[in-house]
């Protein structure tokens, strides 16, 4: 059975004066254009090609692949916007319709917006929307605290970015857990911070407790090995320049750099943080911190 908005391998029936119609082993038929072809293919020969319908609502075939299929989501730009919707890049020679009904918010031209693509129920052509709570739900979350979960940023609000959680729940970042540049249509992976009782879901960039702080060492000793073994942070840095170059909160930085100095990995002076580089310095550089501290 030919297959809209999926990849479909069908088989070359015949070549006529418009293009290659292909077949299913059901006996149906879908047409493959000429202007869609760069290598004519074989009679008999079998191919992939993507299946939607053309504006006569026609079954069409293309041997491109969209950069999205049917009940994904994704961050395309629009291409063009009008009173009855906005046509948007989806990696195939017919553009994306998103009628302005399924538009949360007017759509311009030239800006990107995340939607998802489904099959409209009535006129059964692929189209998207911008209006993703309603294919997401948290009523039914096999989420628990400290989870890993794959997000794609959705929109900034007042009170953080809203995410979409694993294609399927809606979850948000707040303002101040964030330390690096997050832009509408990331994806990532991030960790559930805490599930309320109204089910509502906060996300964190980074890992809960103590595992946090130990990806943060990691990232800080890889540093240190690429930069000469001195870092010019310390534990009265501003929170803003810590977050600028590492994308963690200050309370991390300094849990972290206390990791790395009770492991004798680091040795803290007045103007930054230097890398123990063998077992006699750490024994001369800890001795003489402790000095210091004293």
């Amino acid at each position: 059975m030919i297959e809209i908005g999926k990849i479909n391998t069908l088989t070359v029936l015949r070549e006529t004066a418009v293009g290659f119609y292909l077949g299913d082993t059901e006996g149906g038929e879908v047409l493959l254009p000429n202007s869609y072809i760069k290598e004519k293919p074989s009679v008999k020969e079998k191919i992939e090609v993507f299946i939607y319908k053309d504006s006569e609502d026609r079954l069409i075939a293309t041997l491109r692949k969209p950069i999205v299929k049917l009940n994904d989501f994704a961050c395309l730009r629009v291409n063009a916007a009008s009173d009855i919707g906005a046509f948007l890049d989806w990696g195939l020679e017919k553009e994306l319709f998103v009628p302005f009904s399924e538009q949360k918010f007017n759509m311009e031209e030239g800006r990107y917006y995340v939607v998802r693509v489904f099959l409209d129920d009535v006129s059964k052509r692929i189209v998207g929307s911008s209006k993703l709570e309603k294919f997401l739900s948290n009523e039914e979350m096999k989420l628990e605290g400290g989870q890993e979960v794959e997000i794609m940023i959705t929109e900034e609000s007042p009170l953080g970015y809203s995410c979409i959680i694993n294609g399927m729940h809606k979850g948000l970042i707040y303002h101040n857990d964030v330390y690096q540049d997050l832009f509408v249509g990331d994806e990532q992976i991030a960790y559930v911070k805490l599930i309320r009782e109204d089910k509502l879901v906060d996300i964190s960039l980074q890992k809960g407790g103590f595992k946090n702080v130990l990806s943060a060492t990691e990232i800080i000793l890889e540093y240190l090995e690429n930069n000469d073994g001195f870092l010019n942070l310390h534990d009265k840095s501003n929170p803003e320049e810590i977050s600028e170059k590492f994308a963690m909160s200050k309370a991390t930085f300094k849990k972290s750099i206390g990791v790395l100095y009770r492991h004798r990995k680091v040795l803290i002076k007045p103007d930054g943080v230097y890398l123990v580089v063998n077992k006699e310095g750490t024994e001369e550089q800890s001795e003489e911190q402790t000095q210091e501290g004293e």
